[in-house]
């Protein structure tokens, strides 16, 4: 694991009794609903939900409220929809008063056929998993520096390390998203706002029930405890298992003959 010089997840002004801010980026996300929970066991937190679906941003509202989190808002808007971010995001900070976290969790997995995936279903996975939560990405680290502190987290993968023939699309889509968060996040260096990227393998949830688990996999409980203890330190990239870090040092150097051969 890697670290930085950056500030801690909390305001300047925040303490034990104070409850911390989160804005969820993709608020339906299993991930990223652990997370808050997991953050609320450590004290109060005060959470809004940003995603697509009213419905299902209801539900996991009075989900984490039932846990503990109070009061839990939602704000509508669509990772594909470009123009809408800007205005979601301002009303989730100007709502909230700003945010001490940011969690971005928006991935689509699809096309896994690779080169024989149907187009349409590869353009919508590199849509929504690097266009539409970069630019989510983008509009809210920018309101993080306005603010002066806080800290992004980037829900990345694995994969985004090296993709592989099998899950090219989503891979790469992964990697995009991972190098934009890595880039900006030296962008924001001095600015009071730390970027921390975190990189899981197989996570066990409804996005990836039927496929068969890779090795090491995880629940997505596992990911919200190691992004929670990342925000208490000063990691910037985080893999979970911790001892994927090592298995992908190996694998990123091994040759492109080799590589392409594996049974991944």
């Amino acid at each position: 694991m890697t670290s930085s010089a950056a500030p801690t997840a909390a305001s300047p002004s925040a303490g034990p009794s104070v409850a911390r801010r989160v804005l969820l980026v993709g608020g339906t996300s299993e991930i990223g609903l652990s997370t808050l929970a997991r953050l609320a066991v450590d004290g109060p937190i005060t959470a809004c939900l940003l995603g697509r679906d009213r419905e299902r941003l209801s539900a996991a509202a009075r989900g984490l409220a039932v846990g503990g989190s109070q009061p839990v808002t939602i704000v509508i808007t669509d990772a594909a929809e470009l123009d809408s971010h800007d205005g979601a995001v301002a009303k989730a900070f100007a709502d909230a008063g700003g945010f001490d976290i940011v969690l971005v969790a928006i991935g689509r997995l699809g096309a896994q056929a690779g080169l024989d995936a149907d187009p349409q279903e590869a353009a919508e996975v590199m849509r929504v998993t690097f266009l539409g939560a970069g630019s989510l990405m983008l509009h809210c680290l920018r309101r993080l520096r306005d603010q002066g502190h806080g800290t992004l987290v980037v829900l990345s993968s694995v994969a985004a390390e090296r993709p592989r023939a099998g899950n090219a699309v989503y891979g790469a889509a992964k990697a995009g998203l991972d190098a934009l968060a890595h880039g900006l996040g030296d962008a924001a260096a001095g600015s009071g706002v730390r970027v921390v990227v975190v990189r899981p393998g197989f996570v066990h949830t409804k996005m990836t029930a039927g496929l068969t688990p890779a090795p090491m996999a995880v629940a997505a409980e596992d990911v919200a405890d190691a992004t929670v203890r990342a925000l208490a330190g000063r990691a910037h990239t985080v893999w979970v298992p911790g001892r994927l870090r090592f298995v992908f040092a190996v694998l990123r150097h091994l040759p492109r003959a080799i590589f392409r051969r594996l049974p991944l």
